[in-house]
């Protein structure tokens, strides 16, 4: 049977003679790579296989009501900050980022609430009011999670971990910080109270990994909410992606969507340009790729072009969790929710190993709702409510069809809510629609639907994580949740800031 190759476009030479890079995907991480790079002398084009920019942070709109897809926590600004000064602009200029505080209501299965503030007064009145013993506790891990930010975030954050002596270089530093224990195990350490230990060690599953094995080194994310505190976007997450488009397109770059890469091409073991599901090829001096690494080597690449071992690793690697997410618009008000609330099920560690060991999906579940109406009532019509739920679930090892399961589980959910945040939940939802870990895996090319790429433990942070300069192939490189230092929105601009140190200025490139 004769088989019919898409039709390939012949490219013209580009008018714009600066060096150029194409980045692959435009979620959080590719934008700010393209802003970095036509920072760094590049014409940038950013190819994006969905109808619109974003990824993981896309933005949907349905029935009057405004949904932010992924994303719905900013807390390190100073990051978006930065790249809006390298194109000569401020921030402000184009997103009004407003702090919340309190940063997140925690409701337990029992009723008892801890409200997490943005200020130590504020944090140490809470503690003070559920366990007054674990005052004086609370204040030394916070001292500890300073101390994690200054080494973890500050220097490493950034730093290139392209050999294993990168690694041996600042081990001792990790080691001394108890980087060998988990979240949980150094959280419990210093306070005593289980529902203060919860409140604590929640935040990395913000990340894609479990507070029981994930390295204690991600205890510095409480220092860097209290130094930076908890924003939100106004019009939602989304105008942040829209405001860096501007700034790509103003350093005479471009975003391209609906135009999917099947194949990243290689000449003499250098990336050189790229070939679209279309047929299209565009030639570029430099690849970067905001696509999940498995995926990136595993369907992007040829065979040929990379090291045998590099697609067993990644794919017998350890992955995060995946997310169900229900987004749904109300035709009233609960006026009485805040802006982010964590509701807790009766089980802490036996759920999440469940989720993280087990893979099942259990009975019970923890959510977190977010209600963005709360603070921006223009994302919903008037007197009524959007809301964004989130359940860890496992990733698509477990045995679950989601395609039967979905609307199942969606049902629980509201069920959930229903008994105790929202009340009347059922009869005021008036638009809805649900994200499933096949989404993940089918829409974000996502390798086993994982939310947030290979789980943030120990061996596989730093240098044992997916390097940002590919090790395979010449003049490609690696940025997003699955590369160094990892997932949340801070990780994966951070892993763009690598860029500045491993990928040549254009000027450089263009002498060679």
């Amino acid at each position: 049977m004769l088989t019919l190759e898409p039709a390939q476009t012949v490219v013209r030479p580009h008018p714009d003679q600066r060096p150029h890079a194409i980045v692959i995907g435009s979620g959080f991480g590719g934008l700010a790579a393209a802003v970095r790079l036509g920072a760094r002398g590049y014409r940038v084009t950013v190819l994006e296989r969905l109808d619109a920019p974003g990824g993981r942070a896309y933005v949907h709109h349905q029935d009057g009501f405004t949904f932010d897809a992924g994303p719905t926590i900013i807390t390190a600004p100073f990051l978006f900050e930065e790249l809006w000064e390298m194109c000569g602009r401020k921030l402000s200029d184009d997103v009004d980022l407003r702090a919340i505080d309190p940063f997140y209501e925690l409701v337990f299965d029992d009723g008892e609430t801890i409200t997490c503030g943005g200020s130590a007064e504020a944090m140490r009145a809470e503690i003070a009011r559920v366990s007054p013993g674990d005052v004086a506790g609370y204040e030394r891990f916070m001292r500890h999670s300073e101390e994690i930010y200054r080494v973890g975030f500050e220097q490493l954050g950034h730093t290139p971990f392209g050999s294993w002596t990168d690694m041996v270089r600042v081990a001792p530093d990790l080691l001394r910080l108890g980087g060998l224990q988990s979240v949980y195990g150094l959280v419990s350490r210093y306070v005593k109270d289980p529902r203060v230990r919860v409140a604590l060690s929640f935040h990395p599953l913000f990340v894609g990994g479990s507070p029981f094995t994930t390295t204690a080194v991600y205890c510095l994310i409480s220092y860097l909410e209290r130094a930076h505190g908890v924003h939100f976007a106004m019009g939602g997450t989304g105008t942040l992606v829209n405001g860096l488009v501007k700034l790509i397109e103003g350093q005479g770059g471009a975003v391209r969507c609906d135009s999917e890469v099947a194949e990243i091409q290689v000449s003499s073991g250098a990336a050189s340009g790229v070939r679209l599901a279309s047929g299209e090829t565009l030639r570029a001096d430099i690849v970067v790729s905001n696509v999940d690494p498995a995926s990136t080597y595993g369907r992007l690449v040829a065979r040929s072009a990379r090291k045998p071992s590099t697609s067993p690793k990644l794919n017998s690697a350890r992955y995060s969790m995946s997310l169900f997410v229900w987004y749904f618009g109300t035709r009233r008000r609960y006026d009485d929710v805040a802006h982010h609330t964590i509701l807790l099920g009766p089980r802490y560690q036996g759920l999440i190993e469940d989720i993280f060991k087990h893979k099942r999906l259990a009975q019970d579940m923890s959510l977190y709702l977010h209600r963005p109406t709360a603070t921006d009532p223009s994302l919903a019509p008037a007197g009524c409510d959007a809301f964004y739920v989130l359940s860890p679930v496992p990733h698509l090892d477990a045995d679950v069809d989601w395609t039967v399961e979905g609307e199942r589980y969606r049902q629980r959910v509201e069920k959930r809510l229903s008994e105790t945040l929202l009340p009347g939940l059922a009869d005021a939802v008036v638009t809805s629609r649900i994200m499933t870990p096949l989404d993940f895996r089918d829409r974000l090319c996502s390798h086993k639907g994982a939310a947030f790429g290979p789980e943030p433990i120990l061996t596989q942070s730093a240098w044992f994580r997916p390097h940002n300069k590919s090790q395979d192939i010449d003049r490609l490189y690696l940025v997003g949740a699955g590369t160094h230092p990892g997932a949340g929105v801070p990780g994966v601009l951070s892993s763009a800031r690598v860029l500045d140190s491993v990928v040549p200025h254009a000027s450089q490139l263009a002498q060679a």
